[in-house]
């Protein structure tokens, strides 16, 4: 078995995407980022997360990430698997007029896979890249400010709330990350 996109070095630097599954624009609703960024904000209090970098997408998350404990693995999982049941749980609660097709698209993924009981939000992927110089690590942070950009919500990549990218440019944003130094560029 190949150890491409594995978790190996469970205290070293990771740059870790997280896809939702069939690429369901999740979200687009303030409320599932929000679920996110809580979830975000426990692990790295309580589970020895540290998150460099982040950015949520429509459907997808990117982020620069290592366990203080390592268990960056375990880590990992244990979000998901929270975030997965605040958003089922969400969604069954509030108003969602996109409801019965995320359901569908979560009960089809589920069904593909053994290890799922009813619904699958996340794909089991975590795409994992060991990050092992100050130039990747670079490279990926800038690549992560600037999928909103590449997306056209902003202008800039420290204009996009649900990032990291403020913290890197000086300003406020909703969740501070372990600022990495490293001297910030708005990419055009």
């Amino acid at each position: 078995m190949s150890n491409a996109y594995k978790i190996t070095d469970q205290f070293a630097p990771y740059y870790l995407t997280f896809q939702v599954v069939q690429w369901a624009d999740l979200f687009t609703r303030q409320i599932y980022r929000d679920i996110v960024m809580d979830s975000f904000r426990y692990c790295c209090l309580n589970k020895g997360l540290e998150i460099y970098s982040y950015v949520i997408m429509s459907n997808h998350i990117h982020l620069i990430a290592r366990s203080k404990n390592g268990n960056l693995s375990g880590v990992i999982r244990d979000l998901k698997r929270h975030t997965s049941t605040k958003i089922l749980e969400t969604i069954g609660n509030i108003n969602e007029s996109r409801k019965d097709w995320l359901l569908l698209i979560f009960k089809y993924a589920a069904n593909g896979h053994s290890r799922n009981e009813l619904y699958q939000v996340w794909t089991h992927e975590n795409h994992a890249v060991e990050l092992f110089s100050k130039k990747f690590i670079q490279q990926k942070i800038n690549y992560i400010h600037n999928n909103p950009v590449r997306a056209g919500l902003v202008a800039n990549p420290e204009d996009y709330l649900y990032s990291s990218a403020p913290y890197y440019a000086g300003k406020d944003g909703i969740f501070e990350p372990v600022v990495l130094n490293f001297a910030w560029i708005t990419i055009k």
